[in-house]
């Protein structure tokens, strides 16, 4: 059947004994052993392809669609494979509680405020011109953001990390790798906050939030901007996708939650309590929300209607993220930071250093958070692949039925 021996970091390689249903011919098989990852290019007949993985399971990305795979089973894909695919087979990771965060050193002193996570990178954005990047989440590169306008937010989508800043100025800026930045115009001088990316329907769309304002903001590229009507000028200050929809909180105004099916229109919704709501995420069929000054949470199964929940102390609870299993929160001027496994109920952990954390993010088996109290103060916490993964990609049909 054909057996593939990979350089480093893959290492060993496993023999495919037995095609799928329907497949003709290997594409490509080995195991993934010590490191996490391998990506390569592969060929295939232009058709379906078959992925498998044994012994522990993992994430294939074939032609730029992710696939789950668990373990002794066979996923097709949802389009044809051709010549010169990528492809990225990604062992998963252990669900292991982010009980206690580990310090990283950033590249420079600077109010670190906002993180994310794309295409293999850490990005990590501040309050002046400073950036920053990392493949690991642990050892930091600085980067330069095309001006100095205060980056409140920054997310990565469709190949390009997106950053809007809260200077009230119409400065916006984009990077394909997450290292270089190029400087783009948002629609208005507001204080844009808030980033997101997602898919609606099959159009790419990134939606920013702004306050003290009606303004919002849509781009289909992340590198120009089209305005959008906020449902209430409040000081909208987070935003994310999930399931379909934008969903938005804001820290003070008129209104204080708003949902958008489409990133263009929005609609007003109601949060729990008239807190100060900083952030807000998407994972594992939950919307969730954090807030300052408080103990308030807040979680939602649709993004519209809010329901309660109670943090395990009251901080200015700053940043929130989804990752492997987990919802984890992390707060400004203190060593607390808290985990949840359902959104709706909480526990304590712990930062490695009391200063604002501001910003939190998951990727490739990480959280890592970032603060803006002016120092080089990082932090992550890390899970453990599951290895070893046999995997294999095989070739479909000629012809999709």
């Amino acid at each position: 059947m054909g057996q593939s021996t990979f350089p480093v970091p893959s290492s060993g390689s496993s023999t495919s004994t037995v095609l799928p249903v329907n497949a003709s011919s290997v594409i490509l098989d080995g195991s993934l052993t010590s490191a996490s990852t391998y990506t390569t290019t592969v060929n295939g007949n232009g058709g379906i392809a078959y992925l498998t993985a044994t012994d522990n399971p993992a994430t294939i990305t074939i032609g730029g669609t992710a696939y789950s795979v668990p373990a002794n089973t066979v996923v097709a894909t949802t389009a044809a494979v051709g010549s010169g695919a990528s492809a990225t087979v990604a062992a998963n990771y252990a669900q292991t509680a982010p009980a206690t965060f580990t310090s990283s050193t950033m590249p420079s002193s600077s109010s670190w405020y906002a993180v994310t996570y794309g295409n293999g990178k850490f990005v990590a954005t501040s309050l002046s011109t400073a950036g920053a990047y990392s493949t690991d989440g642990i050892t930091w590169t600085a980067s330069t953001l095309p001006s100095n306008s205060g980056w409140y937010g920054v997310t990565y989508g469709n190949g390009y990390f997106v950053a809007v800043q809260g200077s009230g100025t119409t400065a916006g800026a984009y990077s394909t790798n997450g290292t270089t930045w190029t400087a783009s115009t948002m629609p208005s001088a507001s204080n844009w906050a808030g980033v997101a990316y997602g898919l609606i329907g099959a159009t790419p769309t990134y939606v920013a939030v702004a306050g003290v304002t009606t303004a919002g903001a849509y781009s289909t590229n992340g590198t120009t901007w089209t305005a959008s009507t906020m449902p209430g000028s409040s000081f909208w200050y987070a935003v994310t996708y999930g399931n379909g929809k934008f969903v938005a909180v804001a820290i003070s105004g008129t209104t204080n939650g708003a949902y958008s099916t489409n990133g263009t229109t929005w609609t007003a919704s109601t949060m729990p309590s008239s807190s100060q709501w900083y952030s807000v995420t998407y994972g594992n069929g939950y919307f969730v929300s954090v807030a300052s000054s408080s103990t308030a949470g807040a979680y939602s199964t649709n993004g519209t209607t809010w329901n309660s929940s109670t943090m395990p102390s009251s901080s200015y609870w700053y940043a929130v993220t989804y990752g492997n299993g987990y919802f984890v929160a992390v707060a400004s001027s203190s060593t607390t930071g808290a985990y949840s496994t359902n959104g709706t109920t909480w526990t304590a952990s712990t930062m490695p250093s009391s200063v604002y954390w501001s910003g939190v993010t998951y990727g490739n088996g990480k959280f890592v958070a970032v603060q803006n109290s002016s120092t080089t103060a990082g932090a992550y916490f890390a899970q453990s692949a599951q290895l070893p993964v046999n995997f294999g990609i095989y070739a479909g049909p000629t012809t999709i039925n």
